[in-house]
C-alpha cells in the first residue's frame, strides 16, 4: 500500500472536515507515495516513539495527538518538534494524525468510550455543522435510568479503562443519572454539559476553579487524565483501522505502541 492509500482510509473513517478550526490532521511529514508494510498506532509522537517505529521498521506512524499544530518558524535539533521532524525524515518514516475529527465522527473517541464503559448514548454535546454528519459532534450524553452512585462509576471507569488513578470531585453517594463524556481536555464543554442536565461529568485535564465552580453546583467531576480518556478509546479503534487496511492489503502489519505512555506517574 501507499501512504495515500491509507490517508484515503483513515479519512473514510474520520473525515476531515470534521477537525475543529483550531486542529491540524492528515499527514503530518511525509510522501504520500511511499510504500507501507508496517503501521504504528501511538497517541502521541514522541521520541520514544519514533525509535519503536525505526526499531520495528516501521514505514508510517498513525497518531491521535498531531506533531505539528502551527506553522513552525524554523526546524532545526535545538528544538523539540524540529528533533522529532527531522528524525522522521532521515529515518523515512511517514505520520499521519486524526484528531478531533477521530473525536467527532460516530463510532470514534466519544462513542468508543461511552462503549468501553458499558454505556449507550445518543446525545451530542456539540453536534457538527458539517453537512452530512449529523451523527457526530464533541462529547457525549449518558442517561442513567436507574442511576449508578458515583463511587460505583468510579470504580467502573477504573475497571473498564485500566486506569489505576484518578481525580474526582462530589459526594462518593451522589446518585448521578447524566453523565457528559468529553474525551481529552474538556473544561469548554462544561457550561453545556450542565444545560443538557449533566450531574456528573467524565474527562481530563480539569484545573481548579473550574472544578471547584462546578462541584458547588451540584456537578460531579471526574478527571481520569488526558492520557487515559484516549489511550483505550485509541486501541479499540485500532481494531477497525487494522480491518480497513486489510481489506485492501492483507500483507500490511499493523501495531500498537508499547512505547505510548502516560507522561505523569502517581506516587
Amino acid at each position: 500500500m501507499k501512504v495515500r492509500d491509507i490517508a484515503s482510509l483513515m479519512e473514510s473513517i474520520a473525515p476531515l472536515e470534521l477537525k475543529e478550526s483550531f486542529d491540524n490532521v492528515g499527514l503530518m511529514v511525509g510522501d504520500m507515495e511511499s510504500t507501507v508494510s508496517k503501521v504504528l498506532i501511538a497517541l502521541d509522537c514522541t521520541l520514544q516513539v519514533i525509535e519503536e517505529a525505526k526499531k520495528e521498521k516501521v514505514e508510517l506512524i498513525i497518531t491521535h495527538h498531531p506533531l505539528l499544530f502551527r506553522k513552525p518558524s524554523s526546524i532545526t535539533t535545538d528544538t523539540l518538534l524540529g528533533k522529532k521532524i527531522i528524525e522522521l525524515i532521515k529515518s523515512d518514516i511517514n505520520l499521519y494524525s486524526a484528531h478531533t475529527n477521530l473525536d467527532s465522527i460516530k463510532e470514534g473517541m466519544n462513542d468508543t468510550i461511552v462503549r468501553l464503559l458499558g454505556f449507550s448514548s445518543d446525545k451530542i454535546i456539540e453536534l457538527s455543522k458539517q453537512r452530512g454528519y449529523e451523527n457526530s459532534g464533541l462529547g457525549r450524553i449518558i442517561s442513567v435510568k436507574d442511576g449508578i452512585e458515583l463511587q460505583s462509576l468510579i470504580k467502573r471507569i477504573k475497571q473498564k479503562l485500566g486506569v489505576n488513578s484518578l481525580r474526582y470531585a462530589g459526594k462518593e453517594n451522589q446518585v448521578v443519572r447524566t453523565i457528559a463524556v468529553i474525551n481529552g481536555s474538556g473544561q469548554d464543554f462544561f457550561e453545556v454539559a450542565k444545560r443538557m442536565g449533566a450531574d456528573c461529568i467524565i474527562t481530563g485535564d480539569t484545573t481548579y476553579h473550574f472544578v471547584s465552580d462546578f462541584k458547588e453546583l451540584g456537578i460531579s467531576i471526574i478527571d481520569i487524565g488526558h492520557f487515559s480518556s484516549e489511550w483505550p478509546a485509541l486501541v479499540a479503534i485500532s481494531e477497525n483501522i487494522k480491518e480497513q487496511i486489510n481489506k485492501f492489503d492483507s500483507h500490511v502489519d499493523i501495531i500498537i505502541s508499547k512505547a505510548s505512555e502516560d507522561p505523569y506517574s502517581f506516587a
